[in-house]
This record gives structure tokens, C-alpha cells and sequence, in this order.
């Protein structure tokens, strides 16, 4: 018989069927084990894929030898029973085999009243779902009795489709079958569940079950329960149950549902059978305990007789999800390596940053490009100065620029959150303001008018300065007014799943920290070091950028290292500081990097301030930034360049990070600085750089008499730095790869202005993501891969790195991991991210 029904395309749930997940569905599969653990499971059947996909065809089906199989049961039940359940489906149908002469016998035995609610249900789902006629032909007024919307219905359906209602179960069955499968391979549905990551291809099985009424005499009605807080992970016992229900009618809004524990609201299930309840605790904790999962169990109860219906995944907020796998780990229930493989690497993120609450009102005003996690509250500033008012009144406030620039680095500090009207996952808002862990929406549908200090939104509102605005840097959403929130979160669960991820991870993990301020939060997420310490953001705050407007308007090279003199001891206390904070542990010190007309202002009042400030006529200044200028300042001199040829700017560099190493070393564990120069192109830029910073480390040395190392290295951010990497490593202990600008020039693309047309890039497939997002391994990444291999060729011992945003994303590590690098480094926020997902590689292997 087993063998027959295989033949037809079905079959009988045993507990030895030959059901898979990728044959039958995970509803097929988790029924099976729930029969295998003896559970009160209704006789059931599962079409597979291969059958549901001949349904779907019009190809013929004996529908009489699967009625069969049920014997006298009856009436049926069809569901979906899709490979993953976010896939989706057809919703499920009830009360299959409803008609006349079951309606006389449920009469009989169950009540009029039952019998009525009954077959209504059936007329109801089958002529919209399966028929498809109008929902509203079929939604009756609820002061009708059931008997009166129970004949209206019948005549309804005759009225629209001619012909009285089907009486034929297996008829009914036959189109039932048919409609689901048709809807799972309708072109709404594929792209639906295309959108969730389901293949174009994904098959489709369908589950048939007798049904367990929920609806009749003495003790009758359904409902779920889970042993677990869906919102926190924590243990309670939480669901409802609804007397003369089906399904999972108990969880409706408009519910009269009772719950299932003591409650002060009402009665509760506990209360009123205590033995039923107590046999669904017990068959729930069996399903965790046997299944390995928090499981949500559908169940009905007919007649006082329980049965089990189905189980599923309890849906879970991230914070529940990293509990939850946590205590199944500490319970022995899974191993430490299925806990850190249930944990999404990307959903650190939100239990790391204050978020804005999903399940509250929320008036999205804008929407943008996520650029970097978390949610903040504030009142709306235009500029920099502005914010620095605020928070020296310690309001909150929200910096709105059209883009950002390192200029608005102290405004962007003073701000919990950034908003811009251009830029990418890339540009310099996103990048800055991921590092010191703040909320940005970058590429916002929004107007700024700097002048009145407005933004106008796509539906013709205006918002002024200072009125209160949400950011949910999660979403990519700006909400108007102010937002509920969720606190951060860094409990036990976490700690305990980040030290078993470090046990077993082979990729070190360090920070992006440019301040004392981002190196104590790498520090306190763990990194292992700073991999990129981006001097120039340190010469923004306001007494230093005097000093360095002062270098840049030298007209000679004895003014110019004057200025620079009054900068060392400023980058000194700085490095010393950084040493201090990450004692023990490896600093990576990018040299001077940005071309200098970023120093300097962009409008004609800065402009004219600026000359105030150096006692200088206007026009000069104005000559000045416009020499200064550049077509395409990425590409012009700026990095290595601007070293070569100002080289006192390296060398006050390289003495002030000499100086702070001696100095940080009488305190603590020696320090043994990393110096990285930028854009290097050619083997020659880094000899030149190198032969400057070795006389200057002689010189430190003698005029201390203290004895110190330090490691020199190259950031690879030109295509031909990776293809002459051979050569380039002669000279250098390390090379880091800058992936943003490598992949900025691998594309010929502005990472700044790519947000504008991306999405249509991505949704034409042009490019399968945002390569400034997840890193394109087959372009980019063979550069990294060539890089890496004609390093080590000529120097074994060279560490090669990646310092780029692509360190934080997880599809990224893989390759990095994949290709042999030593680390990747990524901004502090990002850090436990990049530490789960590299041990998940490890924990994946090992399987």
C-alpha cells in the first residue's frame, strides 16, 4: 500500500515514510518527528513537490484512492508545506468534505449550532480561496444567526457560479489540491517568495490531515502555545486558546480567546482543565527537548480529547533568537557550535544600538539607504556648529546636510544621528558615522534648503530646525516626531555566544578607530587591535584645524614646518592615548591621507572667516582653496602623494607616533606601532616614504636613548598596488586592503554618488549587490586574491589584511577567510559581527 501511494504522488506520515524537507517541506518532515515522538497527531498525508508541480500542470490525480487512506474520517485539512517556512504559501483550508449529508450527521452528534458554523466555514474559504468569487459576496452580518448566513452562503455561491454547492469530497478535495498548487506558481507568488530569498524553482508539497473539529460538544476548541517570551527568549509559558475554534482563530486581535496560564484577565485554560494543560507543558517541553528548537504547538481539543495539529519555529526577535539558541546550548540540548550557527551575524547589530521600536506607530517621512544601525531621537540641525550648541545645552539633535564632508566631523560627534540627501553604504557619513556607532540615513528622499533651514519631503511637507525627528538607521527611515524605543543589549546571552565564537574563530577581527573615544568601544567589543587609525580626523577639532589651515596657507617651507611643529605635540597625545587604550594589543597608523582642500571651507563665509582668522585679505584665500582645487580630488594629490611631496607632513607624523611609543612604553607593555602608508601605486612612493620615516626613528631613538620597532605597511587601494604587490612588499611588513576605494577604482565608480542609480543596477542584475555593500569577489576580490599571492611570493612572512567596510560584512569575511588573510578590520560596532561570522565559517566546516 506504502508502495501504491508513493505511485500516486503521496504519502501516508509514518514514522519511517520516506519524507525530506527538500521533497515534501518542513511541515511534512516536523510532523513526521512529532509522530515519532508519539504525539496525538491526526492521520496525515504529504503530496510532494513532483505531485503538487503536476497539479499545478492540469495532469489528473485519483483523488478517491488518497480519500481512501482517511477511512470514515470526516473531514479534511490542507496546508502548505513549502522547504522554508518564510517562504510562504497559499493559506490553509479547512473542513474538506463538507457537505449536505455531513452537515445531518454533525447535526446529529455535534449540535446544530456546531454543524452550521462548520460547513459555513467550508462555503466561505472554498468559494473565495478555491472558486475565487468575491470575499464580500460571503461576509454576513453578525446579527444573523449561523443557520441564516449558513443558507445565505449556499445561495450566494449558487447565484454566482450557477450551480449548488459541490457535494462531492473527493471533488472538493481534487479542487482544492489543484488551487493551492496553481497559487504557488502563479507569477505574484514566485516573486514574493523570490523576494525572500527562494529560489524561482522552489517546489511546493501539501499536507492533507483529518481533522481534529475543535468545534462541538463538552471541552471543544484550538489554540497554540510556546514555552517561550517571542520578544526576549526568557522561559514563559505564553499562547491562547479560543473554545469552538479552529485553527489559529485564538491568535486574532478580535479574538475572545482565553490565555492558557492564571491571569488576572479573565479565565485561563490552567484554570479550567488543568489536565489538559498539563499534557500540553509536557508535550511542548518534549518538542524542545527532541526537535532542538523553541517550538509554537498548534493544537485542538475535541470532545476533551487533545490532538497535535502542527509545529513550528517560534518567530523571534534577534534578541530572543541569540537567547534562545544560548540556553539550548547551556541545556545540552544543541552543541555551542549550533548555538553560534543559529545566531545571524548581521543581528548583532540591532542588540548592540539603541533601536526604534518595530511594533510601534511610526509616520515615515523619508526613506533612504541604510547606512549605518540603530535608532536616535533629536531635534533636526543643518550644520555643525549648530549641533555643537546643542549638545553643549545636552540636547539631542539630528545633523541633516545634503552630504557630509570631514569638515562636519565635530558637528557629526555632536549629533546622535546624520541624515543625509546623498551618498552611499560608502560615502563619508556612512563610513564616519559607523565607526563612532551613530544611527545614518544616507540618499533620503528629501529636499534641504540650507538657506531657510528646511527639508521638504516627497509629500510636500516641511520640517524647520528644531523640530524632533526619529532615525531608524536599521530600516534606512526618518519618522517625524518621536518614536518609541528599545534600549541596547549586552547581557549574559551575548557575552556567553561571543566567547564561544572566539574559541573557535582562525580570522582576527580589529577595529577601525580613529579616536581615543572609537578605541575604547573597539576595545570593549573585543577587537584585537586597530586596524586603520585615520590620522587626518584628527586634525578637525577646532584648535588643530587653525593649525593646519595655517600649514596649508604657508607660502614657504620654513613657515610650513613651523605650523606642522605646533601639530606634533597635539598627534603625540593623541597616539600615546590610543597606545594606552590598547596596551597589548596592535595599532595600525594610516598617515596623512585626504587632499587639503578639504581643510578648507566650501562657501564664501567660511571662506571669509577663514581669512579673519589668518589676518589674510580675502581674495588671497579665495586664490588659495581655488589652487587648491582639483577635478577629481579622489584621484589627485592626496595619500602617498601629498607625503612625497610635502614630506615634512609624514615626518611630523612619524616623530609624533615615535614619540608617543617611547613614551606609552615606560607605563606599559612595549608598544610596537604599525605605520601604513595610503594610495601607494609604485614601489618607488614607498621607498621614499620608508627612507624618511627610518632617519626620523633613528633620530627619536638618539635623542631619547630609548630602543624601539616599528612595522611599516601599505593600504592597497589601487588596482595596481595589488597587481605589483611582489615588488611593493619588498619594502613593507604588511599590506592592507583599502576595499573602498579598491573598489571605487576597480569600477571607475564614486562611492559617494553610486547610491543614485545602485538600486536600478541591482534590480536590472547588473550587478548582483552594491559592490560597496558586500564585496565583489569575482572583480574586486581577484584583485585582493592576486595581491595576497605576489606578496607572500617574494615575502612568506608578509600579513595581508583588509581595512575596508567590507571587514564587517559577513559574505565578505568568507572570502577574505577563503583567500588566507590574516584579518580584516572593520569599525567598532561592526566588530561582533565580524567575530561571529568568522567563527560560524569554522563552526560551518566542522559539520
Amino acid at each position: 500500500m506504502q508502495q501504491d501511494n508513493e505511485n500516486l504522488g503521496f504519502t501516508r506520515i509514518r514514522r519511517v515514510a520516506p519524507i525530506a524537507v527538500n521533497t515534501h517541506g518542513g511541515r511534512a518532515k516536523c510532523l513526521q518527528r512529532l509522530i515519532r515522538l508519539d504525539l496525538p497527531v491526526p492521520e496525515t498525508i504529504a503530496l510532494s513537490f513532483d505531485a503538487v508541480h503536476r497539479l499545478a500542470e492540469g495532469q489528473s490525480f485519483d483523488k478517491h484512492a488518497l480519500l481512501r487512506v482517511f477511512g470514515n474520517a470526516p473531514l479534511l485539512s490542507v496546508r502548505p508545506s513549502s522547504e522554508d517556512p518564510d517562504w510562504g504559501g497559499p493559506g490553509a483550508i479547512l473542513n474538506i468534505g463538507m457537505n449536505d449529508a455531513r452537515h445531518a450527521e454533525l447535526t446529529k452528534t455535534h449540535g446544530p449550532e456546531a454543524a452550521d458554523a462548520l460547513y459555513l466555514r467550508f462555503v466561505q474559504s472554498y468559494a473565495v480561496h478555491v472558486e475565487r468569487l468575491d470575499p464580500e459576496v460571503f461576509e454576513f452580518d453578525t446579527s444573523m444567526s449561523v443557520s441564516e448566513a449558513l443558507k445565505s452562503a449556499l445561495n450566494a455561491h449558487e447565484d454566482e457560479t450557477g450551480d449548488p454547492f459541490p457535494q462531492d469530497p473527493a471533488f472538493q478535495l481534487g479542487q482544492v489540491l489543484r488551487s493551492m498548487a496553481r497559487a504557488w506558481e502563479g507569477t505574484t507568488a514566485r516573486l514574493l517568495r523570490q523576494a525572500k530569498g527562494a529560489p524561482a524553482d522552489a517546489g511546493l508539497g501539501l499536507i492533507v490531515q483529518a481533522m481534529s473539529l475543535g468545534i462541538g460538544p463538552d471541552e471543544s476548541g484550538a489554540g497554540v502555545m510556546q514555552l517561550v517570551d517571542a520578544t526576549t527568549g526568557a522561559p514563559l509559558i505564553k499562547g491562547r486558546y479560543k473554545r469552538q475554534a479552529q485553527g489559529r482563530e485564538a491568535l486574532s486581535a478580535q479574538s475572545n480567546a482565553m490565555y492558557l496560564t492564571q491571569d488576572a484577565r479573565g479565565p485561563s485554560l490552567e484554570e479550567e482543565q488543568p489536565k489538559l494543560f498539563a499534557q500540553l507543558v509536557e508535550m511542548s517541553k518534549l518538542c524542545r527537548q527532541r526537535l532542538r528548537e523553541e517550538m509554537q504547538v498548534e493544537f485542538t481539543i475535541s470532545g476533551g480529547k487533545l490532538a497535535v495539529l502542527d509545529a513550528v519555529r517560534v518567530p523571534r526577535s534577534s534578541r530572543a533568537a541569540l537567547r534562545i539558541a544560548v540556553q539550548l546550548a547551556e541545556d545540552g540540548i544543541i552543541s555551542r557550535e549550533d548555538a553560534i550557527l543559529r545566531v545571524p551575524p548581521r543581528s548583532l547589530t540591532e542588540l548592540l544600538h539603541p533601536q526604534v521600536d518595530p511594533n510601534a506607530p511610526r509616520d515615515v517621512i523619508a526613506k533612504g539607504i541604510a547606512a549605518s544601525p540603530g535608532g536616535a531621537v533629536g531635534r533636526i540641525v543643518f550644520n555643525s556648529t549648530v549641533a555643537q550648541t546643542y549638545e553643549a545645552r545636552g540636547e539631542p539633535c539630528i545633523l541633516v546636510r545634503r552630504e557630509t564632508t570631514p569638515e562636519d566631523i565635530r558637528g557629526m560627534h555632536s549629533s546622535v544621528g546624520i541624515l543625509t540627501e546623498r551618498g552611499g553604504v560608502t560615502s563619508h557619513a556612512a563610513v564616519i558615522a559607523r565607526g563612532m556607532g551613530v544611527p545614518c540615513v544616507v540618499g533620503a528622499s528629501i529636499r534641504i534648503n540650507t538657506r531657510e533651514r528646511t527639508l521638504t519631503l516627497e509629500d510636500g511637507r516641511k520640517l524647520a530646525e528644531g523640530d524632533i525627528l526619529t532615525l531608524d538607521g536599521s530600516a534606512g527611515e526618518a519618522l517625524v516626531g518621536e518614536a518609541q524605543m528599545l534600549p541596547p543589549v549586552k547581557d549574559h546571552w551575548y557575552l556567553q555566544l561571543m566567547e564561544w565564537a572566539d574559541a573557535i574563530r582562525d580570522l582576527g577581527v580589529r577595529a577601525n578607530a580613529d579616536t581615543p573615544a572609537d578605541a575604547a568601544m573597539a576595545r570593549d567589543f573585543k577587537a584585537e587591535g586597530i586596524g586603520l587609525c585615520r590620522t587626518e580626523h584628527m586634525f578637525f577639532e577646532a584648535d588643530r584645524l587653525t593649525v593646519m589651515r595655517e600649514m596649508i596657507f604657508a607660502a614657504k617651507h620654513e613657515d610650513r614646518s613651523e605650523a606642522i611643529a605646533r601639530l606634533l605635540p597635539m598627534q603625540r597625545s593623541d597616539f600615546i592615548e590610543l597606545f594606552r587604550i590598547m596596551e597589548g594589543l596592535p595599532v595600525c597608523i594610516r598617515l596623512f591621507d585626504p587632499p587639503l582642500h578639504e581643510f578648507l571651507p566650501s562657501d564664501r563665509e567660511g571662506a571669509k572667516e577663514l581669512a579673519e582668522a589668518l589676518d589674510l585679505p580675502l581674495s588671497d584665500v579665495t586664490r588659495r582653496i581655488e589652487w587648491l582645487s582639483e577635478f577629481n580630488p579622489m584621484l589627485g594629490m592626496r595619500g602617498v602623494r601629498l607625503g612625497i611631496t610635502f614630506p615634512e607632513i609624514y615626518e611630523m607624523q612619524a616623530r609624533a607616533i615615535f614619540e608617543a611609543t617611547v613614551e606609552a612604553s615606560k607605563h606599559g607593555a612595549a608598544v610596537v606601532p604599525e605605520i601604513m602608508i595610503p594610495l601607494v601605486s609604485a614601489r618607488r612612493e614607498v621607498e621614499i616614504v620608508k627612507t624618511q620615516i627610518d632617519g626620523v626613528a633613528a633620530a627619536v631613538k638618539n635623542e631619547t636613548g630609548a630602543a624601539f620597532t616599528y612595522r611599516l605597511g601599505v593600504m592597497v587601494e589601487t588596482p595596481r598596488a595589488a597587481l605589483r604587490a611582489h615588488d611593493i612588499a619588498q619594502h613593507a611588513d604588511f599590506l592592507s586592503f583599502g576595499t573602498n576605494d579598491l573598489t571605487q577604482m576597480a569600477y571607475g565608480l564614486s562611492r559617494d554618488d553610486a547610491g543614485r542609480f545602485m538600486n536600478a543596477y541591482v534590480q536590472q542584475g547588473v550587478f548582483p549587490e552594491d559592490p560597496f555593500h558586500s564585496l565583489d569577489v569575482e572583480g574586486v576580490g581577484e584583485l585582493l586574491r592576486i595581491g595576497a599571492e605576489r606578496g607572500r611570493s617574494s615575502r612568506p612572512d608578509l600579513t595581508v589584511a583588509v581595512c575596508g567596510e567590507h571587514g564587517g560584512n559577513p559574505e565578505s569575511i568568507a572570502f577574505c577567510r577563503a583567500i588566507g588573510l590574516d584579518y580584516v578590520s572593520c569599525s567598532p560596532f561592526r566588530v561582533p559581527v565580524a567575530r561571529l561570522a568568522a567563527a560560524q565559517l569554522v563552526a560551518e566546516e566542522a559539520k
